[in-house]
């Protein structure tokens, strides 16, 4: 990289760095890697000469200081109305996401900013109450023809038309388009980007989600197939450690073929998995597990549904929060109907929102981008005192 030389009191050639920085990336990145150079941003920003900040670490910041981001506080993972402060929230997923995809990016001299900022943003279109949630109001969206509710395509949602008041922050393609296609719920073994997407596709990709579940996404660069897959690895076992925590299962419960593959330990399981990710996708054009790691994982998995995500001893308040979620849905929307300006969702959402934002979204989306963006506090506290679940004693 090239070096400077100042002379006392002058100030550094900021931009100068910055294209120092982006012509280093040549030289020690993966010829598969996304450069910082080629980030694409839908509306073109001039590049100031005092921002050093290269494309992809610019979204980094635009989403660690975005109101979503703020809200993964008090957003469960998978345990909610459990008084543990050890459980695991939303937000600690998020940073494990991020802390395991940059690890793996960095053995394969991918783009660790681009790896973080898809990290970082990848859950912050999840409903309160974690994937339940998202399936109570998945079926209330279908059932007012906007199409059903996917976190994924509401965390582009989020950060690209709610966010700064309905303008976004203009994230680059990349960044978006690897958050529209995580997904730790698939099993992969392998994964090979898909290139060449542009606005557009990512415009197609969503809606083909939005109306047909059955829709495909693969991530257009190797950075979001890192995350993607980073995503099952950060929560397979602290998924695990927060049920034993929790005495819904023992440690001697996971499958013996399981525990001699993968560990019966979350770091060890972390370990075994990185390793492995690492080992099989050095210096090719995909990111893959082993076949027996892979079989292992699939395993786990299953046994994790059954066990832990699954298991009725943490779903006695299901039915009540259902009726909780279409109560909040068809009031907020009578709301929009009758004009009720007192309303909540026009004092604190809608408030100062941009006359764009409300031009082009339907009343049913509207209510849905309120609901979607509420913690587990928030939402409660818009409940009937008498209908609020009490906290679960395990």
């Amino acid at each position: 990289m090239k070096k400077f030389n100042f002379e006392k009191g002058d100030g550094p050639p900021l931009a100068e760095i910055r294209t120092a920085l982006d012509e280093r990336e040549t030289g020690f990145m993966a010829n598969a890697a996304t450069p910082s150079r080629l980030g694409v941003r839908r509306r073109p920003e001039k590049q100031l000469a005092s921002d050093y900040r290269q494309a992809f670490s610019l979204d980094v910041d635009r989403i660690l200081h975005s109101l979503a981001y703020t809200r993964y506080i008090d957003k469960t993972q998978v345990f909610y109305l459990i008084r543990n402060d050890h459980i695991t929230h939303r937000v600690l997923h998020v940073q494990l996401v991020s802390k395991i995809a940059r690890t793996i990016g960095r053995f394969l001299l991918l783009n660790e900013d681009l790896i973080e900022a898809i990290a970082l943003g990848h859950d912050i279109g999840h409903t309160p109450f974690g994937h339940d949630g998202e399936k109570f109001l998945s079926h209330l969206c279908r059932a007012h023809g906007i199409g059903s509710f996917h976190h994924n395509v509401q965390s582009v949602q989020f950060l690209d038309r709610v966010e700064k008041k309905g303008t976004g922050w203009n994230l680059c393609l990349q960044t978006l388009d690897g958050i529209l296609c995580h997904d730790g719920e698939v099993h992969d073994r392998r994964l090979t980007p898909d290139p060449g997407k542009t606005f557009e596709t990512l415009k197609r990709d969503i809606y083909e989600k939005t109306f047909n579940e059955n829709t495909v996404l693969i991530p257009m660069t190797l950075e979001g197939c890192v995350v993607r897959m980073a995503d099952t690895i950060a929560y397979i076992g602290r998924d695990l450690e927060d049920a034993i925590r929790l005495n819904l299962l023992k440690r001697n419960d996971i499958p013996k073929a399981v525990g001699d593959t993968l560990g019966n330990t979350n770091g060890t399981i972390v370990y075994t998995l990185v390793t492995d990710v690492i080992r099989n996708s050095y210096q090719t054009p995909y990111v893959a597990f082993s076949e027996n790691v892979s079989n292992a994982l699939r395993r786990l998995k299953a046994f994790n549904l059954e066990r832990i995500y699954m298991n009725p001893v943490i779903k006695k308040y299901l039915k009540q929060i259902e009726t909780l979620f279409e109560m909040r849905f068809h009031q907020y929307l009578a709301d929009i109907e009758a004009d009720n300006r007192e309303s909540v969702i026009f004092t604190s959402f809608l408030a100062d929102m941009s006359h764009d934002y409300i031009q082009e979204h339907p009343k049913e989306a509207i209510v849905r981008d309120f609901i979607a963006g509420m913690t587990d506090r928030y939402f409660l506290s818009q409940c009937p005192a008498h209908m609020r679940p009490k906290a679960l004693e395990i």
